[in-house]
């Protein structure tokens, strides 16, 4: 199977407002290069639609007609991640005719994991068609409906890409990837390839709702909230009795199923502390499930730059905490990456899902192309 050149779009439940986009050479099975990566803004009109689109997603909850909203958030965004890539391909010296497919996730507004009596729902926002049209190239999208459908969680996916990661690096099973978006989630495999991905819990997206709540910006920037406030241990401990923390893998998280009305009460500080550290301790307590418990985490995603929750991890989850960076990744560009990487799974019709990640019966070659 070919190399080639793929781009990876990803905008996260957090809603900062911006739009992750990477280059990734791949062959949808080994890295050869990474990209450049940049951070695009959405405006701030198309912020605000995503945000009214997650409230009025909350309420219809996948009962009846589709919010009407939806339809035009949906080509808004497209719009804007489409011109995201015409103008980051511009910077990289490329063209168009050197991306061999951009893998296009769109914007999650409601995902609700399958239980017994009822099965699973997702729900990403964008228009592969109109995606493809306007940049006249390969387009991968609506990576999560398929493997819901055959009885998987639909989450995560990116354990995929970071098994390749860790295969690359030579690591042994004491070594786990955590990435740290709206939500947690871990990716672990042992020295006989077994892979194995879920979500821990809530990661940024509680606490920037909270800090929000309390007219204070969109995030508690490199922690100073948290650092200067105190945990109450005994909240805490009540915290940690939800039982989807304790709950075996598969699983998967929604970001609305742990809200900032943890910290209902509590000031800026001591709230925003409580929820740094229900962070860090639910993913000590996804470690204890996994077959061997790691001693180190390689740290993505955004909330790795919150170092209330960093130091809360070393503390709260007993495990050493190395950032992405410093095994040679870059860490604000794997979300996007795993997109651009499962693009070219999809291209060659290679699986993305599999039972020990989301919890299918058999692996599942997922996504749409549109070609």
């Amino acid at each position: 199977m070919e190399q080639m050149w793929a781009i990876g779009l990803m905008t996260g439940t957090i809603l900062d407002g911006e739009i992750d986009v990477a280059l990734l050479k791949t062959n949808g099975e080994r890295i050869e290069a990474f990209g450049s990566h940049t951070l695009a803004p959405y405006s701030s009109e198309v912020n605000a639609l995503l945000v009214q689109c997650l409230a009025e997603a909350q309420e219809w909850n996948f009962a009846g007609p589709e919010p009407e909203i939806f339809a035009r958030a949906e080509r808004e965004l497209t719009l804007a991640q489409a011109e995201a890539v015409l103008q980051f391909v511009e910077t990289t010296g490329l063209s168009m005719g050197d991306i061999g497919i951009v893998g296009f996730h769109g914007q999650t507004v409601l995902h609700r994991a399958p239980e017994p009596d009822r099965p699973g729902q997702t729900r990403q926002l964008g228009d592969g068609q109109l995606m493809a049209d306007i940049l006249s190239t390969r387009v991968a999208f609506d990576f999560r409906t398929a493997d819901m459908a055959a009885g998987g969680q639909g989450a995560p996916l990116c354990s995929t890409y970071h098994g390749v990661l860790l295969d690359d690096l030579n690591a042994c099973s004491d070594v786990a990837v955590l990435n740290l978006g709206g939500v947690a989630n871990i990716s672990w495999r042992d020295t006989k390839g077994l892979l194995v991905g879920f979500d821990t819990g809530p990661a940024s997206a509680p606490l920037n709702d909270f800090v929000r709540s309390k007219g204070l910006g969109e995030m508690d920037r490199d922690g100073q909230l948290a650092l200067a406030g105190a945990v109450d241990e005994e909240v805490l401990v009540r915290l940690l009795l939800h039982p989807y923390l304790g709950a075996p893998y598969p699983k998967s998280l929604d970001r609305n199923d742990f809200t900032a009305d943890m910290a209902a009460g509590l000031s800026a500080e001591n709230g925003a502390a409580l929820l740094s550290a229900f962070t860090a301790a639910a993913v000590g307590k996804g470690l204890d499930l996994l077959p061997q418990r790691p001693t180190k985490l390689i740290v993505c995603g955004g909330g790795r730059h919150n170092p209330a929750i960093t130091s809360q991890l070393a503390k709260r989850a007993d495990v050493e905490v190395v950032s992405a960076e410093a095994v040679g990744w870059q860490g604000d560009a794997t979300e996007a990456e795993c997109f651009a990487f499962l693009a070219v799974r999809v291209l060659y019709d290679l699986p993305i899902s599999f039972p020990t990640t989301t919890g299918v019966l058999q692996p599942i070659v997922g996504g749409k192309l549109i070609d």
